[in-house]
């Protein structure tokens, strides 16, 4: 398939997907080669999950079918830029790059804000509307010490 292809079967699945009213209108493919590895759409509330965002749902099926957290040699194909969590996902899971139809200001104007979470990023944590606290923990290091020492361990 064509670059205009899977970004079309993305767009295809926001609007079929959201056809109901149950889920979200986006929807995203991960693809190698031109080739649809897997597909998801917003589930959110259907599911009841937050993080049930479109792209994560394909890139969690992605990792599953090729049995990697990696998805270097991949593309991800979204209806709509991705949002903050998304692009994280994006970036963590290695993805060599993301193509995708509508603007984060389109979903502003459809009811989705995610600038306002991408505005709260650039802020430090006392200008962030959600308060966060630091307590610091004499065991709280142990985790990583042990990781760090742990000869087994599977880098990723």
């Amino acid at each position: 398939m064509t670059p205009r292809e899977l970004l079309q079967h993305a767009l295809t699945l926001s609007v079929q997907k959201s056809a109901s009213g149950e889920n979200g209108p986006f929807g995203a493919v991960v693809a190698r080669g031109g080739e649809i590895i897997s597909e998801g759409w917003n589930q959110v509330t259907q599911l009841h999950d937050p993080t049930a965002h479109a792209e994560i749902v394909a890139i969690r099926e992605a990792c599953r079918k090729l049995g990697s957290p990696h998805l270097h040699g991949c593309l991800l194909y979204a209806s709509c830029e991705p949002c903050p969590m998304c692009l994280a996902a994006i970036y963590w899971a290695h993805l060599d790059g993301v193509v995708y139809a509508n603007s984060s200001q389109e979903a502003q104007r459809a009811g989705f804000d995610d600038l306002r979470i991408y505005r709260e990023l650039t802020l430090d944590w006392p200008e962030r509307a959600l308060k966060a606290e630091r307590l610091v923990i004499d065991t709280a290091a142990e985790a990583f010490r042990a990781w760090s020492a742990n000869p087994n361990r599977v880098e990723y």
